[in-house]
């Protein structure tokens, strides 16, 4: 394998000088809701070094991870999947600690606290979903430990990282099922500390964890709606969706366009599909294609105020902005941030100027809803 295929990227089209475009998208300004953060076509190119080489290696081995009969190659992929153990000692100004949800499934979550808050004071609930196309990384992972820890500093929020099983070995809805039952879990009297604010929590994620907060969100609005709210007082008050992984069969032009971008491709992705759907289920089965025919109207769902976000370089980025759309039409408050220059999983990387930029806007999301 060449490694450098995925250190290549095609030309970027532009459409109202932003990331890309599509179908259904049209530029949008600051009034409505999108910002825009970035302009150079030329920013994949001057990307740091150790960001192309780690995307470059991931990108290997996750295509030597891959079988053809559809199974993955875990010790291989564990190789470079390098973890970090729960450390109750204050590292970085937050400690951590990882809680049982389930010991027969083996359903568990990390929890990350900042330090130093003041007595008495109560800190937001960020119930956080990694990615990883549901079927790689871990709330342990290096990666994500890192990307926590720095949210629950710079956030002064309690973050709960949730270890939810992977595909192919547990395909849909195990995923939304442990995400759920992680939730009720948590909103038990006693099992958080007591700086928790139960009554405002947010649901975050990216990738395939973001597909997760849109499902388990979805279910806790169903469930508020039908009086049967067993979620209480637990409040999920907004979600913040970093670049989700969403599909359908149709092929959309941002996945036709970049085609040599890192950590996302056609093949991978489709590879991922299959491994997490159920046997027989194509790509607009609603758990891939949130917007399409066989998905229950966003209207009728009730979610809670949404954060979108989107990079131009990330071959997902047009059913990204479909989604976003979709929310707008259906009433639901959302706010669309885009990063023109920014490749998927750009956040894992704290030397891009994006990724403490994406953090900031968090911050006053989060702030928004007080």
């Amino acid at each position: 394998l060449d490694p450098t295929v995925y250190l290549r990227p095609q030309p970027l089209d532009r459409l109202g000088g932003l990331g890309a475009s599509g179908t259904r998208f049209s530029a949008k300004n600051e009034r409505d809701g999108v910002r825009v953060m970035g302009t150079s076509e030329a920013a994949y190119r001057s990307l740091p070094w150790q960001t192309k080489l780690f995307c470059s290696i991931m990108g290997v081995f996750t295509d030597m991870s891959l079988r053809k009969d559809g199974t993955i190659n875990r010790r291989l992929f564990g190789t470079i999947d390098f973890t970090s153990p729960a450390c109750g000692r204050p590292t970085n100004g937050v400690s951590t600690a990882d809680f049982t949800v389930d010991s027969s499934t083996g359903l568990w979550f990390r929890l990350f606290t900042p330090t130093g808050t003041p007595a008495g004071k109560k800190l937001p609930i960020i119930v956080f979903f990694h990615g990883g196309g549901f079927a790689f990384l871990a709330a342990n992972s290096k990666a994500y430990d890192a990307v926590c820890r720095r949210f629950a500093r710079r956030l002064q929020a309690l973050v709960i990282s949730v270890n939810y099983r992977l595909a192919p070995e547990h395909k849909f809805p195990t995923p939304y099922d442990d995400a759920e039952a992680t939730l009720r879990w948590i909103s038990k009297p006693g099992r958080l500390p007591e700086s928790a604010n139960l009554g405002r929590c947010f649901l975050a994620g990216d990738s395939a964890g973001a597909n997760i907060v849109h499902h388990v969100g979805s279910r806790v609005a169903a469930a508020r709606s039908l009086k049967e709210d067993d979620f209480w007082p637990l409040r999920i008050v907004g979600h913040v969706i970093i670049q989700p992984f969403f599909g359908g069969e149709e092929r959309v032009l941002s996945e036709l366009r970049l085609r040599n971008v890192p950590i996302v491709s056609i093949e991978r992705t489709d590879f991922l599909w299959r491994a997490f759907l159920p046997e027989g289920a194509n790509r607009d089965h609603p758990a891939a294609n949130v917007t399409g025919p066989h998905a229950p109207p966003l209207a009728e769902i009730g979610l809670p105020r949404t954060l979108v976000v989107v990079g131009g370089y990330d071959p997902l980025q047009d059913r990204q902005r479909l989604y976003y759309d979709d929310l707008k039409e259906a009433g639901i408050q959302a706010r669309l941030l885009e990063y023109p220059d920014a490749i998927h999983a750009f956040y894992a990387f704290p030397e891009l100027r994006e990724s403490g930029e994406l953090i900031a806007e968090i911050k006053s999301f989060i702030e928004e809803q007080a």
